[in-house]
C-alpha cells in the first residue's frame, strides 16, 4: 500500500515539436484520450444512424428509405430494406456500439486522459504503446467500416457471430464470406489495442503513483479503470485467438467451429470435428466481462461526480471498491447464462444461475450506497450530477429484469425476445452512455479550459432521459408478448397488434437521436466559444483540479505533487473557509463543515 515516489521521476518524452507529434502521432496521454473520445463520437453517430434505419424498417416494413439503395443496391433495392440487410445493419450497429463506443469512451478516453493525472504522474510508463493502442483501435474501426464497401456487404451473424453461421463462409448468406472475415479481423485488431492499453493502465496504477499516493488514497475512478484493465487483460486475450480461429475456418479449411455432416442449401460442407458451442464458450467468456468493462468505468465516474456535488463522502467508499472487485470476479463465473438455450446440462445451468443471482448483491450494494449517500445531502444540480442520477436510474431499471433472465426456466422463454434487448440496452448501453455524458460535462472544463452551457446540458439530460425510457421500457413488454428480437418484419398474426408499439418506439428513437444534436452543438461550440473555466470549477479535491485548465504537456510542470489526504475530503473546515481540502494540501483537516 505504499506509493512509488521515484517511479516517474524520469521524463519519458519531451514536449511535442511539430503538429504531427502534437496532434496526430502524439505520445501525450491527454491527446490520446481526446483521440479516443473523438473516435467514440464518430462511432456513436454511425451506430445511431444504423439504429434509425433499423427502427424505421421495423415501424413501417414496406417504407422505402430514400438513398439507402446507394449504400447497398442488393440489400435495399429501391430503398426497401431486405430481411438480410436488416440483420447486417443490426450486426454493425451492435458491434460498433459495444466495442468502439461503450468500451472506448469511458475506459480508453477518460482513463487515458485522467488516470496519470489522478495518480500524480507525468505520463503513462509506455507512451509509445499508448500511441499504438489508439492507432491500432482506429485501424480496427476502419477495417470494420470497410465491410459496407467490400464484397457483398456486412455479415448478418450478429455482434455475437454465432457458429456455424459465422464460420461456413458465403454459402450461409450475404456478407458471410469476405464481410465476416473482415469483421473477425477488425475485432482481433481491436483486441490488440485494448491489451496494449490495459497493460499501460495497470502499470500506471502500480508503478507511477506520486509521493503519498498510497493505494488507499486513489480516487475511485482510478480503481474503476484499474479493475477494468484487469478484466480486459483476460477477456480480450480470449476473444483475440477466437477471432483467429474463426478466420482460419474461413480461409484455411480448418473446422474449429464447424461440425461434420453439416448441410447448408443442399450442400454438404467439407468440414469435420469442430464444435459450434466452442465459439459460444470463447465468446461469452469474453462477452460477459465485457458488460462490466463497459459499465465499471461509468460506476467510478458516477461515484466521483456525485461525491464532488454532494459535498460529503459516500457512506462507505471501501464497500464501493469491494463491490467493483466482486463484479469483476463474478463476471467470469456467470457467462454461461447466455447459453441456457444451447442445450446445456441442467446441472450446468444451475451452476451458472447461482452466481448470476449472486452478482446482483454487489450491484445492489452500490445502488444502496449511492442512494443512501444522496439522502439528506445538498446535491448541486448540474448537467454532470443529473446524468449521474440518470445512470443510477437506468442501471436499476435495466438490472431488475436480470432477475428473470438469471432463471434458466424463464430465460429459455425470453432469451430470443425483445426482453433481452431491453435489459441489455438499459443496464449496459444507456447506463454506460449516461456515465459518458456525466464525465464529459464534469471534465470538459479541465480538458479544454472552457465551460459547457449548463442550460443546454440540462435540456439534453431531460429529453434524453425521457426518450430512452420511451424506447427501451416497451421492449420488455414486447418480450413478454413473444416478439422475437431478430425478426425484420411482423407477418404472424399474433405480432401484428405490436406494430403500433414499434412505431411509437421508432418515433421515440428518432426524437432521442435528434436530441443528441444539442449535445454535439454544446460540445463543439463550448470548445471554441465557451466561457473560460477556472482551474477548479466544481471545487473538487483530487489532483486533476490542482493544475491549470487545460493541463500542460507534462501535467505538473516537472514538479511531482505530494499527496497528504484521501481524495474526498468534503464537509470539513479548511484554512481558506472552504468546505473541502485538496489532496495535495498539507494542512490538517478539521471536521465539521456544513
Amino acid at each position: 500500500m505504499h506509493a512509488m515516489p521515484a517511479a516517474h521521476a524520469t521524463q519519458h518524452h519531451g514536449p511535442p515539436t511539430s503538429f504531427i507529434r502534437k496532434h496526430i502521432f502524439s505520445l501525450d496521454h491527454k491527446v490520446i484520450g481526446k483521440q479516443y473520445y473523438a473516435l467514440a463520437l464518430v462511432a456513436v453517430l454511425t451506430g445511431m444512424v444504423l439504429s434509425w434505419l433499423m427502427r424505421i424498417h421495423l415501424g413501417w416494413n414496406n417504407a422505402a428509405i430514400p438513398g439507402l439503395q446507394l449504400l447497398s443496391a442488393d440489400g435495399a433495392p429501391a430503398g426497401k430494406m431486405t430481411p438480410e440487410y436488416y440483420l447486417e445493419l443490426m450486426t454493425m450497429h451492435a458491434t460498433i456500439m459495444v466495442f468502439f463506443v461503450l468500451t472506448t469512451a469511458p475506459f480508453a478516453a477518460f482513463g487515458n486522459y485522467f488516470l496519470p493525472i489522478q495518480v500524480g504522474a507525468e505520463d503513462m510508463p509506455f507512451p509509445h504503446f499508448n500511441m499504438m493502442s489508439f492507432w491500432t483501435t482506429l485501424v480496427a474501426f476502419c477495417v470494420l467500416i470497410s465491410v459496407f464497401f467490400v464484397g457483398d456487404g456486412p455479415p448478418l451473424s450478429g455482434w455475437t457471430a454465432y457458429a456455424p453461421l459465422s464460420a461456413i463462409g458465403k454459402v450461409a448468406g450475404p456478407g458471410q464470406g469476405t464481410g465476416q472475415v473482415l469483421w473477425a479481423t477488425a475485432i482481433g485488431i481491436f483486441c490488440i489495442g485494448q491489451l496494449l492499453g490495459a497493460l499501460n493502465f495497470i502499470s500506471t496504477v502500480l508503478d507511477m503513483r506520486t509521493k503519498g499516493m498510497t493505494l488507499a488514497r486513489l480516487p475511485i475512478t482510478c480503481w474503476a479503470w484499474f479493475i477494468t484493465s484487469c478484466m480486459g487483460l483476460t477477456a480480450f486475450a480470449v476473444l483475440m485467438p477466437a477471432c483467429v480461429l474463426l478466420i482460419l475456418d474461413h480461409l484455411a479449411g480448418t473446422s474449429f467451429f464447424i461440425a461434420s455432416g453439416l448441410v447448408i442449401n443442399d450442400q454438404l460442407l467439407p468440414h469435420s470435428g469442430g464444435s459450434t458451442l466452442l465459439w459460444q464458450h470463447l465468446f461469452w467468456f469474453f462477452g460477459h466481462p465485457e458488460v462490466y468493462i463497459a459499465i465499471v468505468p461509468g460506476m467510478g465516474i458516477v461515484t466521483h461526480v456525485l461525491v464532488t456535488n454532494m459535498r460529503r463522502p459516500m457512506l462507505s467508499m471501501k464497500a464501493i471498491l469491494y463491490s467493483l472487485w466482486a463484479l469483476a470476479f463474478l463476471s467470469y463465473m456467470v457467462y454461461g447464462h447466455h447459453m441456457f438455450v444451447s442445450g446445456m446440462n441442467p446441472f450446468s445451468s444451475l451452476a451458472f444461475s447461482f452466481p448470476t443471482l449472486m452478482i446482483t448483491i454487489p450491484s445492489t450494494i452500490l445502488v444502496l450506497i449511492w442512494i443512501g449517500s444522496l439522502y439528506g445531502s445538498k446535491l448541486r444540480i448540474n448537467s454532470a450530477s443529473l446524468f449521474a442520477l440518470g445512470f443510477i436510474s437506468m442501471f436499476v431499471s435495466g438490472g431488475v429484469s436480470g432477475f428473470f433472465l438469471a432463471q434458466p426456466s424463464i430465460d429459455i422463454m425470453l432469451h430470443a425476445t425483445y426482453f433481452v434487448v431491453g435489459h441489455f440496452h438499459m443496464v449496459m448501453g444507456v447506463a454506460a452512455m449516461f456515465g459518458i455524458f456525466s464525465g464529459t460535462y464534469f471534465w470538459f472544463p479541465k480538458m479544454t479550459g472552457r465551460m459547457m452551457n449548463e442550460t443546454l446540458g440540462k435540456v439534453h439530460f431531460w429529453l434524453t432521459f425521457v426518450g430512452t425510457y420511451c424506447i427501451f421500457m416497451p421492449f420488455h413488454y414486447l418480450g413478454w408478448a413473444a416478439n422475437v428480437r431478430r425478426f425484420a418484419s411482423f407477418t404472424d398474426d399474433f405480432l401484428k397488434p405490436l406494430i403500433p408499439l414499434h412505431q411509437f418506439i421508432t418515433v421515440a428513437a428518432l426524437f432521442t437521436g435528434a436530441v443528441q444534436l444539442i449535445f454535439i452543438y454544446n460540445l463543439i461550440h463550448s470548445h471554441f466559444k465557451g466561457a473560460p473555466a477556472p482551474d477548479n470549477p466544481w471545487e473538487g479535491t483530487s489532483l486533476e483540479w490542482s493544475m491549470p485548465s487545460p493541463p500542460p504537456w507534462n501535467n505538473f510542470g516537472g514538479k511531482d505533487p505530494v499527496v497528504y489526504h484521501d481524495p474526498y475530503q468534503y464537509g470539513v473546515k479548511s484554512s481558506t473557509g472552504a468546505d473541502y481540502v485538496m489532496q495535495n494540501s498539507p494542512e490538517q483537516i478539521t471536521a465539521g463543515g456544513d
